[in-house]
């Protein structure tokens, strides 16, 4: 048993930040007491598993930042957390005694300083690997690898098909979420700030075409045909080819080296089992895309 170690201390959540209670199993498997400052129960790490794995198996569950982006993250109405990311990070903690998950919506930008803040335990959400949040955090191994489109205005009047076009008419208007890595992208290549159309999620970002606020929204492909489901206001662009390769995993804390290579052992057996095709192809991704990319290749992306 390892010693508990009061700086790691969780609080007990009934109820997490996506309405989801702390599975049974959680509350049989872990030693709980009062906090003497607060009044409320805490739960003590009772794992031999280290840092995040084994606060998680003594709690029974973690706590993941997501964005509700299909096909990589998605919040149901009863608060269930799904999407490709989430459910490959289900699987694989499953096999560390974890339970569940809980999700908690983060935008992009602030799911760095949630992480380091404490008020997740992990990132899976389709957070694209690169220089800056490789230096911020431990990835996985990828999960996934994508590539980016532009939604554009029916008949894409402007031609935009790659971020040179972007790059070589001042006059276009680029919609982005906020600290997205499309964002990052249009920044490496010189894209001034003017061009950049910040919206608050995808559903906002179609919704700027329409209303004539951005002449294009930058968003993976996926993304895009997820979101034409139900819009066929706008058309979908080929495959951005100027655009860096991307991919993402779980992201941890800096410090979770052991915890997270142990996460990887496990995560490789996973890549290769039906269940993870499954998962992919539920969701829309090419379950054999991933293979031979590493996060060390997609943590070299500029930006």
């Amino acid at each position: 048993m390892t010693a508990f170690d009061p700086s790691r201390r969780r609080l007990l959540r009934g109820v997490g930040a996506a309405g989801i209670g702390v599975p049974l199993a959680g509350w049989l498997s872990a030693c709980s007491k009062t906090d003497p400052d607060t009044g409320q129960e805490v739960v003590e790490d009772t794992s031999d598993l280290p840092g995040v794995l084994g606060r998680g198996e003594s709690q029974g569950y973690l706590t993941v930042a997501i964005f509700n982006e299909p096909p990589y993250t998605k919040l149901e109405p009863d608060g269930t957390v799904t999407g490709a990311e989430p459910d490959v990070l289900r699987a694989v903690l499953s096999k560390f005694n974890i339970d569940d998950i809980q999700g908690e919506r983060v935008e992009y930008e602030s799911m760095i300083p949630a992480l380091q803040a404490g008020r997740v335990d992990v990132i899976a959400a389709g957070l694209f690997m690169k220089q800056s949040r490789c230096a911020e955090v431990l990835y996985t191994e990828p999960v996934i690898v994508s590539t980016e489109s532009f939604a554009v205005p029916p008949g894409n009047p402007n031609g935009i098909a790659s971020v040179q076009d972007v790059h070589d008419n001042p006059d276009l208007r680029i919609a982005v979420l906020p600290g997205g890595f499309e964002q990052g992208i249009l920044v490496e290549a010189g894209v001034p700030e003017d061009q950049q159309v910040i919206v608050r999620d995808n559903v906002t970002g179609v919704e700027s075409l329409g209303a004539d606020r951005a002449d294009a929204f930058f968003l993976p492909t996926l993304s895009l045909e997820g979101l034409a489901e139900d819009n066929d206001d706008f058309e979908i662009t080929g495959i951005v080819e100027d655009a860096p390769k991307t991919g993402s995993g779980a992201a941890f804390e800096k410090s979770e080296t052991e915890a997270v290579a142990m996460y990887n052992k496990e995560l490789a057996k996973f890549k290769n089992s039906q269940e993870f095709v499954d998962i992919m192809n539920e969701w829309g991704f090419d379950p054999a895309a991933v293979e031979g990319v590493t996060s060390e290749e997609l943590c070299a992306n500029e930006g």
